[in-house]
């Protein structure tokens, strides 16, 4: 059996009873578990299989997640933004992937599960992914967020989207790959995150990040969802096994709450203990991985007005600043710039522009998902 990230999916999966859900790979045929064979005739015609693309076989066996799939992870490659929009460059482009995941970084196969290339075409990416999304019951275990590889659908887009937003016709596809997983999988438009809620990483990109909202309206729209189905709020469900800004906003908020944790980023023990202690200060049922569920945020993270400072200023400064906006600075001071930029959020995210950070302004900021977000166009 082969890992691609040993330290992190062996905790993550072994703690679900992975071991009996190890398949291999023989050449191109994947050996699903009968469980999770596809039923013959689908509507996934329109993704490029790995055979279709010519992809390379994988070097190690690669297994089938016994974890319910609970998210989608949508990434951009960093790679050039051609214009080149052909099928023929999409390809390339999965090759390109595949070798530098395969050889550069050690990897059995492809990290993400698919990938969408700026003229709209999906391409499989890990193989077995196409056949699992047409079971619509597992999920390959992949390699594009350690942490999250099984439990989440990670879907990489060709192109960089720091000062760029990405085309039309990569986002109508990305849109129509969502439904596709969120109907096989029993997911929801608001179960869509980017790769920098999970890690520390610029992925998928500011200027990426900014469509969104508009992104999961859009699949919200195709699901045909009823709003009233819509939690009020949908926090990203942070745990030990994972890193980045928002780890360290919860790590300013725990610091704001008497705790005393280091502000790096690093899920610790120091606050695996202090998330657990809260949870347990405020008869939340305590987490043994220490997951930041909703319960545990919404009581964690204070009301800010116009006149707040210290630690919960800064941490809603550290991530406006990662998220793109640049102009805004961690002083601890609530200044005109982080008002501005708060306020920009807030209507992106189709709550009411008032500045404050209310409970729904704080789920947005740290890359959760808030019902309002859903009544916009």
């Amino acid at each position: 059996m082969y890992f691609d990230n040993p330290e992190l999916d062996r905790r993550t999966l072994f703690r679900a009873g992975l071991g009996a859900a190890a398949v291999a790979v023989v050449g191109s045929e994947l050996a699903l578990p009968a469980a999770a064979q596809a039923a013959p005739g689908d509507d996934l015609d329109w993704i490029l299989g790995c055979d279709e693309w010519g992809a390379r076989p994988p070097k190690d066996p690669l297994v089938v997640s016994a974890i319910p799939t609970n998210k989608i992870i949508v990434h951009h490659m960093a790679y050039p933004n051609t214009p080149d929009f052909s099928q023929e460059q999409a390809i390339r482009l999965a090759k390109s992937c595949q070798d530098l995941h395969m050889d550069g970084n050690g990897w059995s196969d492809t990290g993400q599960h698919f990938t969408v290339s700026r003229g709209g075409y999906v391409l499989e990416g890990r193989r077995g992914s196409l056949d699992t999304l047409r079971a619509g019951e597992r999920q390959m275990v992949s390699a594009h967020c350690p942490g999250e590889n099984g439990r989440s659908i990670g879907i990489e887009n060709e192109g960089t989207y720091v000062t760029e937003t990405p085309p039309q016709a990569l986002l109508d596809s990305l849109v129509k790959l969502c439904t596709a997983i969120c109907q096989r999988y029993g997911l929801h438009a608001h179960d869509i995150f980017g790769h920098w809620d999970f890690r520390a990483t610029l992925c998928p990109g500011a200027m990426f990040y900014r469509e969104f909202p508009t992104l999961r309206r859009r699949v919200f729209t195709a699901l045909g969802t009823d709003l009233a189905d819509v939690p009020a709020r949908r926090w990203p469900d942070i745990w030990r096994f994972v890193g980045g800004p928002v780890v360290r906003v919860a790590q300013y908020l725990l610091g704001h709450r008497g705790y005393p944790v280091t502000v790096t980023g690093t899920f610790d023990a120091a606050t695996v203990a202090a998330v657990q202690d809260w949870q347990a200060r405020n008869g939340i049922p305590v987490d043994v991985d220490a997951t930041l569920t909703g319960p545990t945020w919404e009581t964690l993270a204070p009301e800010l007005g116009r006149d707040a400072t210290g630690l919960p200023i800064s941490a809603v400064q550290y991530i406006l600043n990662v998220k793109g906006y640049a102009d805004v600075t961690v002083t601890g001071e609530y200044d005109w710039v982080t008002k501005k930029a708060l306020q920009d959020l807030q209507r992106l995210h189709g709550l009411p522009s008032h500045g404050k950070v209310d409970t729904g302004t704080w789920c947005a900021v740290v890359g959760g998902v808030v019902r309002q977000s859903f009544r916009q166009g």
